[in-house]
């Protein structure tokens, strides 16, 4: 599937790279990594507000950083150039094959009051795709080989249904965030694309596509939602008073999530649904790095 896009592997911003440098335990900064599932630049907006009470909590310089890609996080993390990092749920999965991460905290939606999310298909209705099978011979969109629910838990849906993405569309591209994804259908450049339900929603919010036009074609099952990671070599007293820092946050808004009713603590063990789904989807963790 890696055939389907170009990846910037291990690339950061030009900005970024200039910044990055010793460890936090060294520097006094921690360097925190984003995943780009909207516009870097919004990423870092809405993520302002996280950061800086992080930053309050731990009573440490506090940098946030977004990758041009989900892979250039992960090569981020292993070069050590963050020491921690806001990823996916299969974007961690993958990390876990190719450095010594493990997540540690979870965010829980005040929307929700709930951990996971959902992955959907969308497509305008005005399109006439009623379900998969209407896929065929249609342009479709994913949004990164790394996106748990803008690719693997989708293909995972498509190849249970009987369908081959290379096989079956008429085109597949990638577009790199789920916010490019609706646009791509409101826009009529795809029929139908893969997209996060909560970013989904904040798409609506924001007029980039109007939820009278949608059709939801297909719905996953429940999906934890992105963990925060640290780099296993940090310190353990440094790790102990990060996760203080972020389950004292409260009520503030985090990226595509929205506001939060604060972090949760979470474990590696609690991806294994997500390994299992990248099997049924025929993904090779180690091909994909």
């Amino acid at each position: 599937m890696r055939t389907y896009t170009t990846r910037l592997a291990g690339l950061l911003t030009g900005a970024a790279l200039l910044l990055l440098g010793a460890g936090a335990a060294c520097a006094q900064v921690l360097k925190v990594g984003l995943i780009p599932s909207e516009d870097s630049r919004a990423m870092l907006a809405q993520s302002k507000d996280i950061l800086d009470a992080v930053e309050k909590n731990l009573g440490m310089k506090v940098q946030g950083f977004v990758a041009t890609d989900y892979n250039g996080v992960i090569e981020a993390l292993r070069a050590k150039h963050l020491d921690i990092a806001y990823l996916g749920p299969f974007s961690y999965v993958l990390a876990t094959t190719v450095t010594p991460v493990e997540a540690f905290v979870i965010a829980e939606t005040a929307k929700a009051g709930r951990t996971y999310y959902h992955s959907q298909i969308i497509s305008l209705k005005t399109a006439g795709i009623k379900d998969l099978n209407d896929l065929k011979g249609r342009n479709f969109a994913f949004v990164d080989p790394a996106s748990t629910s803008g690719y693997a838990f989708p293909l995972a849906g498509l190849l249970k249904a009987g369908l081959e993405p290379k096989r079956d569309f008429k085109t597949v591209i990638f577009t790199g965030a789920h916010d490019a994804n609706a646009v791509a259908v409101a826009n009529g450049k795809v029929d139908a694309a893969t997209i996060a339900d909560r970013i989904l929603d904040a798409a609506i919010a924001k007029g980039h596509i109007k939820a009278e036009q949608i059709h939801v074609v297909w719905r996953s099952a429940p999906i934890p939602e992105s963990p925060m990671v640290w780099r296993k070599d940090l310190p353990d007293d440094l790790k102990k008073k990060v996760r203080a820092a972020f389950l004292a946050v409260k009520d503030l808004n985090w990226s595509d999530q929205g506001k939060l009713n604060g972090f949760r603590e979470t474990s590696d063990a609690d991806y294994d649904v997500v390994r299992e789904t990248a099997k049924l989807a025929n993904i090779d963790l180690k091909k994909q790095k």
